[in-house]
């Protein structure tokens, strides 16, 4: 799990059909002190994250599945959004 910083949604006229009616989210990863950590991620969310919010993720591709009850090549999605920290 890592947190990370919501910047946009993202919107896609062409996409894999399992991602079809799935909200999306352009996350940035951060690391200690909340500074960056590598390039930014595409997550599914269904918890309702906007734009500024801080959210913790996982990459763990069978929660993913488990969520959306079907397989799809898509790795993050939102677990929590943090109270404060």
């Amino acid at each position: 799990m890592q947190l990370g910083r919501v910047v946009a949604t993202a919107t896609s006229t062409v996409k894999h059909p399992t991602f079809e009616k799935e909200r999306l989210l352009v996350v940035q990863l951060e690391g200690a002190g909340g500074r960056p950590d590598g390039e930014p991620v595409l997550a599914f969310d269904r918890l309702g994250a906007r734009k500024g919010d801080r959210v913790l993720l996982t990459s763990d591709g069978a929660i993913l599945r488990s969520m959306l009850g079907r397989d799809t090549p898509g790795r993050w999605s939102v677990m929590g959004l943090p109270d404060d920290l």
